[in-house]
């Protein structure tokens, strides 16, 4: 057996995390942060990940709590700690102590993203931070009776603003205070500040750190990927969640529904979770999106080099016919992919027969690593459905190994006879397929 060299894990890491590299150069992603990552010490190796992605050409929004700073000042004041549903009553001497809260985090959270010392991750990176009132406020004012008095919610986000200094490869920090336009200052929910930049942005991404590994089932498993429905459902029941957390999801449901493309919970506890999230294929945390599986969509020419890697096993065990990549260029418009953070993990294509109404459904292939989520079906239907846009009545498939998926999914057994003439002029009685045809509903 060939002895593993120390360096291969990580080039087949480095290797494998070019297409991500490449997928979000330019991109928006928001980071959602609570002050307990500074006050525990964390934030160093925090930015040190921030200088990476902001290297990498990323644009970068934070938005940073502080919670537990807060509590602190107030603690020595022996002033009032007071929520109501998870909101904090900012009366006048907690005013005085957000303020001061606040301040010195921001500063510290500015401080450390300015390090460059010789042989630490922040050497040489030179970042510019930018913070200051993008966000205008108004007050939450009496709500049940309860007179919230100095906490207040967004009113607006100067998108243009922010937009302007991203442009200019600065990071923008937010702080949840703001002020209205009669020169209020008012304290906000960070969670919401995070929400309304990420919405109004069109992120491509808002991550959320939370004090957990993301969502998890009933039996304390965590859930890679949620759609907007499933975890709709799962907070209308009666699934065990903390409130903070439910607060975060209600967020998190926010944003995906107002435009944001993904949305990702990762446990700020977890040195280099943000790297491991963004840069491996199955992260360490929850991703919240939309759909089941975003990013179905007519292949692309530069989609041949992944496709003739996702079909290579295939060809390799004669499950799949094989197709050069001269054939693939031709027959591209045919193809539709799955992909993953621009990485292509399935695909389909749709072969039609005008004349007679049908189409031949063929490389239906979903990779090893995300076969038995299903995917595959989601294939099928994103098949049938722009089958059916060309007029076409029924889809027929030629399969070797595969006979009983096609037959769960409403396929029939079918003879040479049925399938179109040219299709039976090339027919290879070698490989000896088996036909199934399925009609498709108006």
């Amino acid at each position: 057996m060939k002895k593993q060299k120390p360096s291969e894990p990580f080039l087949r890491w480095f290797r494998n995390s070019a297409p991500y590299i490449n997928a979000f150069r330019d991109r928006t992603f928001v980071i959602l942060f609570g002050g307990e990552v500074l006050q525990d010490g964390q934030f160093p190796s925090l930015a040190a990940d921030i200088a990476l992605l902001n290297s990498l050409g990323v644009r970068l929004v934070l938005v940073h709590g502080a919670r537990p700073q807060i509590e602190e000042r107030l603690t020595l004041r022996n002033a009032a700690i007071r929520y109501e549903n998870n909101l904090r009553v900012t009366d006048d001497d907690a005013l005085v102590c957000v303020k001061e809260a606040v301040g010195s985090v921001r500063v510290e959270i500015e401080a450390l993203l300015s390090m460059g010392v010789v042989n630490s991750p922040m050497h040489g990176a030179r970042i510019r931070v930018i913070s200051g009132n993008f966000v205008t406020a108004q007050p939450l004012g009496i709500v049940n009776g309860v007179d919230y008095c100095h906490t207040g919610h967004v009113r607006k986000v100067d998108v243009s603003g922010i937009r302007a200094q991203l442009e200019g490869k600065g990071i923008v920090l937010l702080s949840p205070i703001a002020y209205s336009p009669t020169g209020e200052a008012f304290n906000l929910s960070a969670e919401e500040v995070a929400t309304a930049a990420a919405i109004g942005l069109q992120a491509d991404k808002l991550i959320c750190m939370v004090d957990s590994r993301g969502v998890t089932d009933r039996r304390k498993r965590l859930l890679r990927e949620l759609t907007t429905e499933q975890l709709e459902a799962m907070l209308a029941g009666k699934h065990s969640l903390s409130d903070e957390i439910i607060g975060t999801l209600g967020r998190v449901l926010e944003a995906c529904s107002k435009g944001v493309r993904r949305t990702h919970l990762i446990d700020r506890r977890e040195d280099g979770a943000i790297l491991s999230e963004l840069f491996t294929r199955d992260g360490v945390g929850t991703l919240v999106t939309n759909d089941l599986f975003e990013g179905t969509r007519q292949a692309r020419v530069d989609d041949v080099g992944g496709l003739l890697e996702l079909l290579a096993p295939l060809e390799t065990d004669g499950v799949l016919v094989r197709r050069s990549r001269e054939q693939l260029e031709l027959e591209i418009d045919k193809f539709t992919v799955m992909e993953r953070d621009g990485m292509v993990i399935a695909c389909a294509a749709l072969y039609p027969f005008l004349d007679e109404k049908l189409a031949e459904l063929a490389c239906l292939v979903v990779h090893a690593d995300y076969q038995g989520q299903g995917r595959g079906d989601v294939l099928l239907e994103f098949v049938e459905r722009r089958a059916k846009q060309l007029g076409l009545k029924k889809l027929f498939v030629l399969t070797t190994q595969t006979a009983h998926w096609f037959r769960e999914r409403g396929f029939k057994s079918a003879e040479m006879k049925d399938l179109p003439v040219k299709k039976r002029m090339l027919y290879n009685y070698r490989r000896n397929s088996k036909v199934f045809v399925k009609q498709l509903d108006k």
